[in-house]
Order: C-alpha cells, then structure tokens, then sequence
C-alpha cells in the first residue's frame, strides 16, 4: 500500500511569528490560557493570546461587566489582571509545556509603562511575540486612547520596539475615523504584525430600571454582530498596509476564519465563542483544514488575500 498522502498545510508565517496553524485566542476571553486546560488541549491551536497584562495587578470595574446581546456580548472589565511579575511567575512556567506559541498581551497607562512590559516579557524564556493593547486610556495626554491617535500609537509602538527583539503585534481598535492612518503610523514605527479589531463601543439599557446594564454604561461589544464590519476593516488595511495582519471579530467557525484570511489575514484570534464554547478554536482549525482538502488547497498560506473580485 502506498502511504496516505499529506493533508493541506496550515502553517503560518507573520514575519517571525511561526504558527502550526492560524487560529489563536484572543485576548481577554481564555484568561491567561491555562483557563482552557481543563476544556480543550492547548497544543492543538496556533498560539495563545494572554489576558491584558499590565506592570502591578489591576481589579478592574465593579459588576456588571458582562452583559448578553442579541448577536454577542457587551464587556467593561476594566483590564483586571493579576500584573506581569505574577503571569511570569506563576502562569507562564505552565503555558511553556504545551506546543503552542505564547503571545503576551499588554498595555500601559503611560508610554514608558508600555516599554517596561516589553522589556520585562523580553528577558522571559517561552513569549513568542508581545500585542499592545493601545485602546486604553493614555493618561499623560489626559485619558486620550492611544489607538485613537496616530502619533501616539507611533510613540508606543517604538518605545516597545526599541525594548524587544520579538515580534511586536499592534492591536487596532475600530473605534477611529480612518482605520488605515492608525495602521501606516504603527508600520512605520516598527511594528511586524497588526491584529484587528478590537470591540466597538456599545450599550445596552435595562428599560424597566432605566439604567445601563453594565456599571460602567458603555462596553466594548464582540461576537457574530460585528464579525462583517471587522472583515471590512481588515480588507482596508490590507490594502494600506504590507504587514502580516491577524483578523478579529466574531468567529464562530472554519468558514468565518476564511472570509478574514481570503480578506488578507494570515492568522485569527476566536474569542466570544470560547464563552460558550471553549474548544471552539480546535474546532474552527479543523475546519479550515477540511476546507482546504475539500478544495484542493495544500497550503493554507495561498489563500491569504485571495479574495476575488466581483464579476464585473
């Protein structure tokens, strides 16, 4: 008999970012990945992406935090973490032991704040590559969000740049005017990797108390609702752009991750879902693999950008 022949690639190469395959956890929904270890094997997905790390542990906002939509899920949890030094310490030694890259989520209240972390997650053995999470609040420009402002992502951006050799990822909030100036000024300054978007601003209210359901009023809003507008957004950058990009925004299945990658993205992050269902990113990998045999696509990496365009 002759050996069976190999199935299609999924491997994926963002600059110097290796991954077995491209579906990732997005930040804020596994916890700091070990969370999923009693769910779901770990190894079988691309990377796990951490929880907002911050330099000292953080609370976060008061409840309600977390609020059901029609299409997904309101959040305000107020970047609670339990600090850097303790993901360190006591997180990453574990995450080390599984096959899959470790990807450190951070962000700062302060320009400087940023470069410490990088420069903190430099000298540990296991991170892959550092995301900046640049839609908080930069208080030395009185709460200003950095994401929102080009040359403040810029600062950001080479401040972590200049601390680090891994691979830095910008993480882009929809939350702006024009999406593809945010993402030129994070290029240019040093950045190897941009993953978007972050949730948009949304609100929900509870008419019989007539108040917001979450305490903080506004949240940030995930899920299915959003997932057209963040392929939108992710096919803009594309075009603006020629750095390896990692799409995000309400993935629930292998096809939703296709319309991101033929859209440009050479790799996914699944959140919301995990809520419900927290293996769903083993799943989702498996199912572009089927996609992949299913057209006679031997390597994933072929399909990124290759949307086609309409009939004329």
């Amino acid at each position: 008999m002759s050996p069976a022949a190999p199935g299609p690639s999924l491997e994926m190469t963002l600059g110097g970012l290796r991954l077995k395959n491209p579906v990732l956890t997005a930040s804020g929904t596994s916890g700091y990945g070990v969370d999923l270890l009693p769910h779901a094997d770990i190894s079988g997905l691309g990377g796990i992406v951490t929880k907002s790390l911050s330099l000292k542990p953080r609370e976060g906002n008061p409840p309600t935090r977390l609020a059901e939509t029609a299409c997904g899920m309101l959040n305000s949890i107020g970047l609670q973490n339990i600090g850097v030094q303790a993901f360190l310490d006591d997180k990453l030694p574990n995450l080390r032991r599984h096959d899959t890259a470790i990807i450190a989520n951070i962000f700062g209240e302060t320009v400087e704040e940023f470069g410490e972390l990088a420069r903190r997650l430099e000298a540990a053995d296991g991170v892959a590559a550092i995301e900046l999470n640049i839609s908080c609040p930069n208080t030395a420009r009185g709460g200003v969000e950095f994401g929102v402002d080009p040359e403040a992502t810029a600062r950001v951006t080479a401040a972590v740049r200049a601390a680090t050799r891994r691979p830095v990822i910008v993480k882009l909030s929809p939350n702006v005017t024009d999406i593809t100036v945010i993402a030129r000024a994070a290029a240019d300054a040093g950045a190897d990797i941009l993953s978007l978007v972050n949730t948009f601003f949304g609100m929900s209210i509870d008419v019989e108390r007539r108040r917001a359901v979450l305490s903080s009023g506004s949240g940030g809003l995930s899920g299915p609702a959003i997932r057209p507008m963040a392929v939108h957004l992710l096919h803009r950058v594309a075009s603006a752009v020629k750095l390896p990009l990692i799409g995000i925004g309400g993935i629930r299945s292998g096809c939703d991750a296709l319309e991101f990658i033929l859209a440009g993205a050479s790799a996914v992050e699944v959140g919301t879902v995990t809520f419900t269902e927290p293996a769903a990113g083993l799943r989702i990998a498996r199912e572009i693999g089927d996609y992949c045999a299913r057209q006679g696509v031997g390597r994933l990496a072929s399909l990124v950008g290759a949307l086609r365009a309409a009939p004329g």
